[in-house]
């Protein structure tokens, strides 16, 4: 009775402790500008099986794309068995569906442990492709020491939790077959069975602790696992699927146009007066912080999964330029939870005179060519090259301090209607030679 009551209790804690740092991300996402996105609900649902369920997108590379599956599916493969142990937690049974599955209770734990010993095969060589092989997107300047480290504590966590199992049932095994009470005779499992010789001449108490141990390890890893992803890169877990589903469906390269810009411009072909602003709204071109931003833009930060695999493709990067698109979408994270952080401890309305360019600089942005090859690279649909756009917006419309060579561009569009540096009259001068008028 005391175990059920520290089991629930346990789960308790947890569960509203993690539902307390959803709502704070959830708050921080509605900083930003509202943009509807309800559109097509049938070709987004696709995209949900296809990208986020499917995993689609991360067979572009196709080892790290086997190995994500591997840990992808048998990671929730596995914590199906967790189902018997919220049950067994609850009501102080051992093993309680044993009697409902019957033979084929041990099938089917044997195929959770076989999914168990993929999720250890995926993440032993991701271990090994960062820290011993140091694949070259793991170690870009942006992967400093705490992205570094929270991927390595996920992997090693998940592959402790998963030994866990195996020596769980391992001495689980021994101890039906001592005829120990509390544990009912129902088979061995086939992966563990590998594990029963190095525990057999253990004593029965012995075992009864290494089982106890590893399924309390288990429990708990759970719980912290789920406590620990809103503090890590790892909250992709939970949002890939809402983020790929909100999705831009138009083509890579569509720029949407500024509102205000575009009333601006109704009104001098119209010439009628742009209809008023909401009292206390201000308008503003482009962004330069996460409020300015919107709520799309601030679900990608969060989605981010820190795999380079943008970087990787990124022309501008490739070439030695300072861009790194995982880069930005993990300074707009960053930016947006000191944006949260100081509305918990100042208020809703505090300002710290501060903005994304204390994160991001001019020659990040400038070196995007907008190919979109980041945005067609990630395994969860992030939009980077929007992003930029509206970081270039805010530089050239509110601050005026593009690049010389965009100012000589925009002077020539504005007094020649062309970018090009002569008259409109002098357009068709390159044709003279080619006699296209002559019969």
């Amino acid at each position: 009775m005391i175990n059920s009551i520290i089991f629930i209790l346990l789960w308790i804690a947890a569960i509203a402790f993690f539902t307390w740092n959803v709502k704070k991300i959830s708050r921080n996402i509605k900083l930003g500008k509202d943009v509807d996105i309800k559109d097509n609900k049938k070709k987004r649902w696709g995209l949900v099986m296809k990208v986020a369920v499917g995993q689609s997108k991360m067979f572009g590379l196709p080892i790290s794309g086997i190995l994500h599956v591997f840990v992808y599916a048998g990671f929730i493969l596995v914590n199906i068995e967790m189902l018997e142990v919220m049950v067994d937690g609850v009501a102080g049974t051992h093993r309680a569906l044993a009697d409902i599955f019957g033979f084929l209770y041990p099938i089917a734990i044997s195929a959770f442990e076989f999914f168990a010993l993929l999720v250890i095969i995926g993440c032993v060589v991701f271990l090994i492709r960062r820290n011993i092989l140091r694949l070259d997107r793991f170690w870009k300047p942006e992967m400093k020491w705490w992205p570094r480290l929270d991927a390595n504590i996920i992997l090693i966590t998940e592959v402790v939790l998963m030994f866990s199992i195996f020596f769980m049932n391992a001495s689980d095994y021994i101890l039906q077959t001592r005829g120990v009470e509390h544990y009912k005779e129902v088979g061995s499992f086939f992966l563990s069975s590998f594990f029963v010789p190095m525990l057999q001449n253990l004593p029965s108490e012995t075992l009864h602790i290494i089982e106890r141990t590893c399924w309390w390890l288990h429990i708990v890893g759970i719980m912290v696992f789920l406590n620990y992803i809103p503090y890590s890169k790892h909250f992709h877990v939970f949002l890939s699927f809402v983020n790929v589903f909100y999705s831009k469906l138009a083509p890579a390269g569509k720029v949407d146009n500024m509102p205000s810009i575009t009333k601006e411009v109704k009104s001098m072909l119209t010439g009628e007066e742009p209809p008023m602003e909401e009292e206390g709204e201000e308008v503003s071109f482009g962004a330069s912080d996460v409020k300015q931003l919107t709520w799309k833009h601030l679900m990608d930060s969060y989605t981010c999964t820190e795999c380079g695999r943008c970087t990787r493709v990124c022309p501008a990067n490739i070439t030695g330029k300072k861009l790194s698109p995982r880069k930005l979408i993990m300074d707009v994270r960053d930016r947006l939870e000191v944006t949260g952080k100081n509305i918990d401890k100042h208020g809703k309305d505090y300002v710290d005179d501060k903005s994304l360019f204390e994160y991001i600089t001019n020659e990040e942005l400038w070196a995007c060519t907008t190919c979109n090859a980041c945005t067609n690279a990630c395994p969860v649909n992030i939009d980077h090259v929007s992003l930029i756009l509206e970081l270039r917006r805010y530089i050239v419309m509110e601050q005026a301090a593009s690049p010389g060579e965009l100012n000589a561009i925009f002077n020539n569009i504005e007094n020649n209607g062309a970018p090009w540096q002569f008259s409109q009259d002098d357009r068709m001068l390159w044709a003279d030679e080619l006699y296209i008028n002559e019969k």
